[in-house]
């Protein structure tokens, strides 16, 4: 399925904005336009921006505040908590240019700690923000089909339910502030540690000289199935490693991981040497390499 082919549910049109049109950002705002809503996009690179009215409709701006201007939902999807500050702070920040009770959704993978700084700062100006982390990568911004965990308040959170299932599978309040953050810090430690597992399967299985395919195929129909053995199983077994997910962003994930740990005191041994794991890909070169290749390392 592509953006193209996607049902959507009936949902009342609303005028939203949408800040940040990397490869998860331009499609989730794709998705938006086909399901009726107004879009108003912005990007830091104005190209992009423009490309992506070209393909969808809707309009572009040149700062976030302008995108962000009468909007009732604002959207962003953009690198780090430095980046996410840069869209929503400030002058030309998309919180200058929200009307009162409007809702920001901030979908970048980003700290537990800046999505409660901008929480507040939001309500301080009679705005919303809801941390709204996406599992899915590319693919699943594609075809709609992402998981959203969201943090927040009760009723900004019921107003942008409906319309980010354009995009989405499953969009679910976790908790207060920064929750949704946390719960996507656990979605990556499950991910690390599964993709490590399969990696050292693999390659202990070709050590052997068996038919991985096969025995993938096998093994998939039992208690070793996982999303990662089904989509990634065969791939790494041909060492195809170019499906979106790049070893940098995971580092990064894994980095805000790990500082969270060390605040509440949880003990992530198999994270942390995952992470030093990713960190040798990089020296090997392969920081756009997809988060599969760990079985690099092996093989």
């Amino acid at each position: 399925m592509n953006i193209n082919e996607r049902n959507y549910e009936t949902v009342p049109p609303v005028k939203v904005a949408f800040l940040g049109l990397g490869v998860m950002g331009a499609p989730m705002a794709g998705h938006l336009a086909r399901a009726g809503h107004h879009v108003t996009v912005y990007n830091r690179s104005p190209e992009k921006a423009a490309a992506w009215v070209k393909a969808y409709g809707g309009a572009a701006a040149a700062t976030p505040a302008a995108a962000a201007d009468g909007a009732d939902i604002v959207f962003a999807c953009v690198g780090n908590d430095s980046d996410l500050r840069s869209v929503v702070l400030g002058a030309s920040g998309a919180f200058a240019g929200m009307k009162p009770g409007a809702v920001f959704v901030d979908h970048t993978t980003a700290s537990a700690e800046v999505a409660r700084e901008l929480h507040a700062a939001a309500l301080a100006l009679g705005l919303n923000f809801v941390d709204a982390p996406v599992s899915g990568g590319q693919a699943g911004a594609v075809n709609g089909a992402l998981t959203v965990m969201c943090g927040g308040d009760a009723a900004p959170f019921a107003t942008i339910q409906p319309v980010a299932m354009a995009f989405s599978k499953a969009v679910t309040l976790v908790g207060e502030s920064g929750a949704g953050q946390l719960a996507k810090m656990v979605n990556q430690i499950c991910i690390a540690g599964l993709v490590q597992g399969l990696s050292e399967a693999i390659a202990f299985g070709q050590r052997a000289g068996l038919d991985m395919r096969q025995v993938l195929d096998v093994i998939g129909k039992g208690a070793a199935q996982s999303w990662q053995l089904d989509n990634r199983g065969k791939t790494m077994v041909a060492q195809q490693f170019d499906f979106g997910f790049a070893v940098d962003w995971m580092r990064k994930d894994l980095g805000l991981v790990l500082d969270e740990a060390r605040r509440n005191g949880a003990r992530l041994p198999v994270t942390a040497l995952v992470d030093q794991f990713y960190a040798d890909l990089q020296e090997q070169g392969g920081r756009r390499w997809d988060t599969s290749s760990l079985i690099k390392r092996l093989v």
